[in-house]
């Protein structure tokens, strides 16, 4: 006589309503702070609140093909923890507006909640209320908020001629990462752990608040410009000159280049993806050279000063191998929704 396996029926947000699913995700935040219409967050008196959003929407910012939903949670908090150290704030809560269908599995959304939540924590943040809704496709809307001291606010205004433009990390590793989930038989150069940098590149990037106190304790009071790179190197640093309303020179044999690249790519490939690739979540800054030279020697692991801030309006980029970025007298942009 057979035996057959009973069938086990995924329970959907469907079957548990609105108000289940509330409860489920409540776990996930302090049960002093929800419950209201909204999060009372105590604030210092000399301390300024800082605020930003993010929107994730499945197929345009993740898919199933190449990220989990804890990998969703994990990236759409790091993206709004990224957005706050580029403002030189640190992280004081977020919010979650979620909207999706009503045949989502239910255990999709926990594992999208234990994603954010397991980011959060790194950093001792909390998600403090949000919203749910039904809708066709599956939308995750964060808002972050941060505080910073006053004085020690990065704007991308702020960049002045002679100033150093320093990165704190490498380029182009989760671009490498993406193309690996698409086509993993581009993979056998690597060793497994190299492989696994460039997929975590891509699936988990690091927020660099980790930055922030080290900028503090090398000088009190300093101006720094500066934006992340989510949109790609290229795209920050035209930004901040175009903000700032100055120049740069960019010296491509200062760009760090890791050596997982090079070996799944040509070096102008790598090149490519290290200004456009995107979505590396590193912090690019411009300061004084005497503040940018200790940092980037305490940061190490592809900290580099790439170039420098100039009166001419034109961003110039000089000794790279690939003929396309060479030929450009100003970056083009990064990615744009709308091109």
């Amino acid at each position: 006589m057979g035996y057959s396996l009973p069938i086990v029926k995924m329970k959907l947000v469907k079957d548990i309503g609105e108000q289940g699913l509330l409860k489920k995700l409540q776990a996930f935040c302090p049960t002093d702070i929800i419950g209201d219409d909204g999060a009372i967050l105590q604030l210092n008196h000399d301390r300024k609140l800082v605020v930003t959003t993010d929107v994730l929407v499945d197929q345009v910012h993740f898919s199933d093909r190449t990220t989990s939903a804890f990998d969703v949670g994990w990236r759409g908090a790091a993206a709004n923890l990224s957005d706050l150290a580029a403002m030189g704030a640190t992280p004081l809560g977020i919010t979650v507006g979620l909207s999706l269908p009503g045949a989502t599995p239910v255990s999709w959304v926990e594992e999208l909640y234990r994603g954010l939540d397991s980011c959060l924590s790194k950093y001792q943040t909390a998600i403090v209320g949000g919203d749910v809704t039904r809708s066709e496709v599956i939308t995750v809307a964060i808002t972050a908020l941060g505080e910073v001291s006053p004085g020690k606010e990065i704007r991308r205004h702020t960049a002045q001629v002679g100033d150093a433009i320093a990165i704190t990390g490498y380029h182009g590793l989760s671009r490498a990462g993406l193309e690996l989930l698409l086509h993993p038989e581009l993979a056998q150069d690597l060793t497994p752990a190299e492989r696994e940098i460039l997929i975590k590149a891509h699936q988990q990037p690091q927020p660099r608040l980790d930055v922030l106190p080290l900028l503090h304790d090398l000088e009190e009071n300093i101006r720094v410009a500066g934006m992340d790179s989510s949109d790609g190197l290229g795209d920050a640093i035209a930004q901040i000159c175009h903000q700032s309303k100055v120049g740069a020179i960019i010296d491509g044999n200062s760009l760090p280049i890791h050596s997982c690249l090079t070996k799944l790519v040509v070096h102008s490939q790598a090149e490519e993806w290290i200004f456009y690739g995107g979505e590396d979540f590193e912090l690019v800054l411009c300061l004084p050279e005497h503040i940018a030279l200790p940092l980037v020697e305490k940061l190490e692991n592809g900290a580099a000063i790439i170039g420098k801030i100039t009166s001419d309006p034109e961003i110039v980029v000089n000794n790279l191998q690939n003929a396309n970025l060479q030929s450009l007298s100003v970056l083009k942009a990064g990615f744009q929704h709308f091109a």
